[in-house]
Parts: C-alpha cells; structure tokens; sequence
C-alpha cells in the first residue's frame, strides 16, 4: 500500500506540474495562434526539427542509467554531469557554424540567425538533466512542479509581449528559450543536488553501456519523426508543414501531459523492483489500462468536436489541420501501449532489446514515408495509422516471453475503454446537428458536459476495472491526507 500511495502521490505531482504547463501553454498557444500568421509557425517548427534532434542527445540514454542503477551514487552523478556539459558545449559549437548549411537545405537565409539561438536550449539543458534525473530517481516530483510552473509563466509573458510588439517567428523563439531557462534556475535552486568536482571513466563506462543503446534507439525515433516534418518542409510549403503541426498540437499537449507523468513515476517505480518479474507486469497492466481510460475519452472529445474545437479556438484560418488533427488523436489514443511496454523492457535492463526494436520500427516507418512523401502532406499523416499499428506490435512482442504479457492480452485490457470512448464520441458529435442556432461556446460546452456524463456513466454500467481504480485510489489518497491533518491539529 506505501508503494502504491508513493506512485500515485508522486504521479499527483507529476501530472499537476504537466497540467499546469500545458494549460498555460495551451492558453498561450491559443492566443499567439490568433495574432501570429501560420507561416510563422511554419518557420519556427523547420528549425525544431534540429533543435530536438539535438535534445536527444541531452535528454536520453545517460539521464535514465542513472534513474535505473539501483546504487548510483554521487560520483556517478556527477560524471555524467560534467560528461553532459561538455558534450552539449560541442554539440551547440557544431550546430552554430552548421546554421547556415541549414538555412541553405530550405532555401531561407532568415533561419540563420533563429538556429543559433534557439540552439542555446542544448546548452541549458544540459545544466538541468542530472538534475531531473536525481528529482526522478529520488521521487520528489513536487521539485518538478514549481521549476515548471516558473518557467511555463515568465515565458508566456515574454512570447505574447514580444507577439504584439511585431517580432514574429521571435516570439516563438522567445517563448521556447526562456521557459527551458526560467526552469533550469528554479531547478538548481529548489533541487540540493550540486555536481562534486569528480569524474570516473569506470563509472562513465558502466552507464554508458546501459545508456548508449537508449541514446541510439531515442535518437533513431526522434529523427524518423521529425524526418517526416523536415520533408514537408523541404518538398512542400511553410503553410502546409504550420497546419500538419498545429494538428498534432492539442492531441500532442493532452497525451503528452498524462503520458510524461506516468512515464516519470513508472520507470523508477519498476527499476526497484525489477526482479520480480510478476510485479513489473502487474504495473505494466495497471499503467496501460488506467492510462487508456484516461487518455482514449480525451482523443475521441477532440476529435468528435474539432469542427466546433478549431474555429472556436484557433479562428477559421487553421480549419485545414482539423484533418491532421484526427489522424493524431487516433495515433495518440494508443501511446500507453508504447509507453508501458517500453518502461517495462527498460526496467527489466534490457536496453539491447530496446535499440532492437527501434530499429525494426524505423524501418517499417520509411517504408510508409517513402511510399506516400509524393502523395501529398494528408496521405503521409495518414500512414501515421498504418505504423502506429506496427509498433504496437512490435513494442509488445518482447514482453511476451519477458513477463507473458502478448499483445493481445494487451489489446483485452484496453478496448473497452477504447470503445466506450468511440460510442461517447458519437454521441457529443450529434450535438452539432441539433437543428437550433447556438454559440460555439455553447455548442463545444454542452457537448464537454454531456461526453463526461456518457463516458463515466458508461464505465460504472460496464464496471471499467481502471474507473474503480482510479476511484479507490483517490478515496484512499484523500482519505489519507485528511488523516495526516487531524494528526497535525
């Protein structure tokens, strides 16, 4: 019951942090969406593509040895910190004078300038990373929350002001630079850990062989998903690559929010008890069910009410993405499976077959990008459909003689949800052929009231395992702080 109490206190925390953030930013999105034009957006996301090709190399691999080593101390700490500040100094010095060999790939010298500088997150991410690791391995989420609510405020005040002002594709760089550093400082302010003039080799040679195969496999994803934004860029128009974005936007922001939190508290979590088998499993199962009850009625909400959703929102000039946007909340609908099958492979210290499996998958995605690049910006996001599918598959099929846990199990523990998600979908959706001339606020409102109601009406009709979870841990959780402050008093 601690352990359990533990989890879901620190995913409170965790999810809090991320819901705080997204809010903001989504607000803040919203806002700059409607004073910025889309080809600004277009702008700043062919230079992102590069930037978090670079964050791979901060953020993966060393970050997560360190989370899983079950006696890490100090000196490992701070070998891979100094080893990090070191290599993100390189990367950033590459990136600098390679800018204009970038700019020339697009054909705009105006990227220049914008890549130098938005190159400066590499920099300060890696002051952070040791730091996140230590937050994560020490469970002290709470860290998390105010470094992030610092960051997602002072950045959202730097990025209008400098929006209305004129800046353009600035204030989006702005907003990004700004919120990494306001979160970096509030860190080594709230977080004890301070790096110790040591370094091992031995150490780093230990990590390292943990490390370098989720390094690798990270950094195959990553470029195989930006690959196909950095080709819209290139063979089609700003415009085109600002709507596909933008689509990806709010499933991105929902998904992201619960999926990062329970990724956080997972990974510790299992690593602890990485030798018995039985019990990774039992979280790997919880994780996935309680996560797609939570994540499948938010995808099928915007993607049953984007025609509502987007005009009410974004205004009438982003209507294209709508499209995109349905092809990503079907794609995101299905991330607990990835996320949770992928924890459990990493606890159990099998990073050799994690880089196995990237690779396959990877190979499966440029089959499907090569084969659609020439059919139009719709028809590659549609693909997202096919491999989203395969790599379900192929996440799943290792954790089948791991922990007997196949795919079809998996699919078992997920599709009620999934389906009563569907059906409550279908319902909001009639609301707009109700034959009455209504606000879209009001519209989109009683369509968020009557999902709700079906949703969590449906899951106590069919007696939804994660409902009644989700419902007995939450009586307990509160139940327990209340206890906790009548002994105070």
């Amino acid at each position: 019951m601690d352990t359990k109490r533990s989890v879901f206190s620190n995913f409170i925390w965790r999810f809090a942090e991320r819901s705080a953030a997204q809010i903001i930013q989504f607000v803040v999105s919203i806002v700059l969406a409607r004073i910025l034009a889309p080809e600004a957006y277009g702008t700043i996301a062919l230079v992102l593509v590069f930037t978090r090709i670079l964050q791979v190399f901060v953020d993966s691999g060393l970050g997560n040895a360190l989370i899983q080593k079950k006696d890490a101390d100090e000196l490992d700490f701070s070998t891979v910190f100094w080893f990090n500040m070191v290599w993100c100094l390189i990367l950033y010095a590459i990136t600098f004078f390679c800018a204009p060999l970038i700019s020339n790939f697009y054909n705009d010298p105006s990227l220049t300038p914008i890549v130098r500088v938005l190159c400066l997150m590499v920099v300060v991410s890696g002051l952070k990373n040791v730091q996140q690791a230590y937050v994560s391995r020490t469970m002290q989420f709470k860290r998390f929350f105010w470094a992030t609510l610092g960051g997602t405020l002072v950045s959202a005040v730097a990025g209008i002001s400098l929006a209305l002002l004129g800046f353009g594709v600035w204030a989006l760089v702005a907003q990004k630079l700004v919120n990494l550093f306001i979160d970096t400082l509030v860190l080594w302010f709230t977080v004890k850990w301070r790096p110790k003039w040591m370094f091992s080799f031995q150490r780093f040679k230990g990590l390292f062989s943990y490390g370098w195969k989720l390094l690798v496999s990270s950094l195959i994803d990553t470029v195989f998903v930006e690959l196909r934004q950095l080709l819209i860029g290139k063979f089609y128009t700003k415009t085109d690559l600002a709507f596909y974005n933008q689509g990806s936007h709010i499933p991105n922001v929902l998904v992201t929010n619960i999926n990062t939190s329970i990724d956080s508290v997972l990974l510790p979590t299992m690593s602890k008890v990485q030798d018995d088998k039985n019990r990774v499993k039992q979280m790997t199962r919880r994780a996935m069910k309680t996560s797609t009850f939570i994540i499948a009625p938010m995808m099928m909400g915007v993607s049953f009410t984007a025609d509502t959703l987007i005009p009410l929102l974004l205004t009438e000039k982003w209507l294209p993405c709508i499209p995109f946007l349905r092809i990503f909340c079907i794609t995101f609908m299905f991330y607990p499976i990835h996320t949770a099958n992928l924890n459990a492979i990493k606890a159990l210290g099998r990073s050799d077959l994690f880089l196995k499996l990237e690779i396959i998958k990877k190979i499966v995605h440029l089959t499907a990008l090569i084969a659609t690049i020439r059919l139009g910006v719709f028809v590659m996001a549609c693909s997202l459909l096919f491999t989203s599918v395969a790599s379900q598959i192929i996440n799943s099929w290792p954790n089948k003689k791991l922990m007997n846990y196949s795919y079809l199990e998996q699919l078992k523990d997920i599709l009620p949800g999934i389906g009563i998600a569907v059906l409550m979908g279908v319902c909001v959706k009639m609301v707009e052929f109700i034959p009455i001339s209504m606000p879209l606020i009001v519209t989109f409102i009683i369509q968020i009231v009557l999902g709700a109601s079906i949703y969590i009406l449906l899951s106590k009709l069919f007696k939804l395992e994660a409902y009644s979870y989700l419902l007995d841990i939450l009586k307990s959780f509160l139940k327990n702080n209340k206890k906790k402050k009548s002994e105070q008093v």
